[in-house]
């Protein structure tokens, strides 16, 4: 009999969320089994030695699409081809850095030898700069945002994060409980989408939000109208969501990497502000994905999700 591992235990493991892991089985990368009388994802030694072996690729900045190239292809040509192409990609990331260098070398030599408020020559510096910027924002981005990260993490240091401060007001909602991810996501997604009417329209903005657990469970709600009774939601429960301040920002959906580095700009970006986190009962960090259409996701060549952090003003 095979030895099955718990999502969990992978999870720990590995280093690794247990929204990752669903997300690798969802592309094809790996595959899980379940058993009648166990609700969640197990997973056997050849999905382990799998998982190692695209997490190697991944330390490596291999993007998730070459390693569905690597694994749908037969043989070591393809693993050379990608990280040939990897090797150059590399080389033009180092003319870019070295370019990027300079221009500190410059802003350093200007600042030792000339006045810093002539105008004239903090202009041709600045146009200098400029220009490195819209070289690094046509950079090909294939859906990781590791290595376009990787190209701006010298200037990042020098910008604030994107980060938005939004006030949600108290608001009735449908809630799936508290439940596995996966149950969560098949069974109460299938509700919403039969029950849409219950849902409140809303111009702009998110009537859903989801909490994500360690241990692979999940909870989301649903902004529901006004009129909607407990009757109609059954067998979901309403409850009343409380609302208040959220640091919010985007990042790439079912990428953890992008997850975990948005969340911790947040998290740095409310420690140097006027505010502070909202560690009350029922304040959690939550995540609102957005479903945009094929089309959309085409052209982006990625899926957004906001993360909202709850805070507080700094009386």
């Amino acid at each position: 009999m095979r030895h099955l591992i718990k999502i969990r235990d992978v999870s720990n493991k590995y280093d690794i969320s247990a929204r990752t892991l669903r997300y690798y089985e969802q592309i094809g990368l790996i595959t899980s089994h379940r058993s009648d009388d166990y609700a969640y994802r197990l997973y056997d030694e050849h999905t382990l030695q799998r998982l190692e072996q695209i997490l190697i690729l991944r330390k490596l900045n291999i993007s998730i699409k070459d390693i569905q190239r690597i694994f749908s292809m037969e043989g070591t040509d393809s693993v050379l081809s990608v990280l040939k192409h990897k090797v150059e990609e590399i080389d033009g990331d180092v003319a870019l850095l070295k370019e990027l260098k300079g221009i500190i070398l410059d802003f350093i030599v200007q600042i030792r030898n000339a006045d810093f408020t002539n105008d004239t020559d903090v202009k041709k510096l600045y146009e200098r700069a400029q220009n490195v910027e819209v070289r690094l924002s046509k950079v090909s981005y294939d859906g990781n945002p590791a290595a376009v990260n990787r190209l701006l993490e010298v200037t990042a240091k020098l910008k604030k994060p994107e980060v938005r401060v939004v006030q949600i007001n108290p608001f009735r909602a449908v809630t799936s409980g508290r439940d596995s991810f996966e149950r969560v996501m098949a069974d109460f997604n299938s509700w919403q989408e039969a029950h849409n009417h219950l849902i409140r329209k809303m111009i702009y903005g998110s009537p859903d939000f989801l909490w994500g657990e360690d241990d692979g469970c999940a909870e989301w709600i649903w902004a529901v109208e006004d009129w909607v009774t407990k009757e109609d939601t059954a067998p979901y429960n309403l409850v009343t969501f409380e609302g208040g301040l959220y640091a919010a920002a985007m990042s790439i959906d079912g990428d953890s990497e992008s997850y975990d580095q948005v969340y911790q700009s947040i998290c740095r970006w409310v420690e140097n502000s006027g505010f502070a986190l909202d560690e009350r009962p029922g304040h959690r960090t939550m995540c609102h994905m957005l479903n945009p259409s094929e089309k959309l996701h085409a052209a982006l060549g990625y899926d957004q999700m906001d993360i909202y952090v709850p805070i507080r003003i700094i009386e």
